[in-house]
């Protein structure tokens, strides 16, 4: 299943590996969830997941952003026509559209404006767990 990961999902999943984000990081780590990106959205993983606040295993972070890149979606997008609110969001919704992921997973919702979104579904963690899990249960993944 291909979906578009926000940053904020990556990171709270290798925070707390026990919730929703954490088993959704452990999907892409499996290769249950195939990610689709590109360069824009690598860049912010990379960046985001470096910062000394996280205190996160440098090597470890490497090869879960090699894993992502191997297993995972590269995409070439086109510009939005509309802006959203927050212009660090775009990479993700226009990668999602070019790549008709399932959807976005986000714990920012009110980032991605329905109106904006040109029929991407933008999902919670938890709405995208229960929303798989059904799927799975009728044998549709």
């Amino acid at each position: 299943m291909n979906i578009v990961l926000d940053t904020n999902v990556l990171v709270a999943g290798l925070l707390s590996p026990f919730g929703p984000c954490g088993e959704i990081v452990r999907m892409v780590s499996s290769g249950e969830l195939t990610l689709s990106f590109d360069a824009r959205i690598m860049a912010e993983y990379s960046d985001v997941l470096k910062r000394p606040k996280f205190v996160f295993n440098e090597d470890k972070i490497a090869v879960l952003l090699e894993y992502i890149e191997f297993r995972g979606q590269p995409i070439a997008p086109s510009p939005l026509t509309d802006p959203l609110p927050d212009s660090d969001d775009e990479p993700f919704l226009e990668v999602a559209i070019a790549s008709q992921a399932v959807c976005i997973v986000t714990g920012n919702q009110v980032h991605f404006p329905s109106r904006l979104c040109q029929g991407a579904e933008v999902l919670s963690p938890s709405e995208f767990l229960t929303q798989y899990k059904k799927k799975k249960r009728k044998g549709r993944t």
